[in-house]
């Protein structure tokens, strides 16, 4: 029988855990690279701020951002 062969635990899953932290980062870098643009893009076109009225905010985000979303080197999750 096929359930015979196997054995809960002995699977190498390295492949399923690349793809998992691939799809984690593209998320979540995307996400940031998404809100910033849409940041700008209402800051530039829907308030008299103006094309240096979004920059600049966009990129404060886009700073915080990175900081906060990369990887610790320390973390224990």
């Amino acid at each position: 029988m096929a359930s015979e062969d196997y054995h809960r635990g002995e699977m190498d899953i390295q492949e399923q855990v690349a793809t998992y932290k691939a799809v984690m980062g593209l998320t979540k870098w995307g996400s940031l690279a998404v809100a910033t643009a849409v940041l700008a893009a209402t800051l530039w076109f829907c308030t008299p701020a103006g094309f240096f009225g979004g920059l600049i905010p966009s990129l404060a985000v886009l700073v915080i951002g990175i900081l906060v979303l990369r990887d610790k080197k320390d973390g224990g999750h």
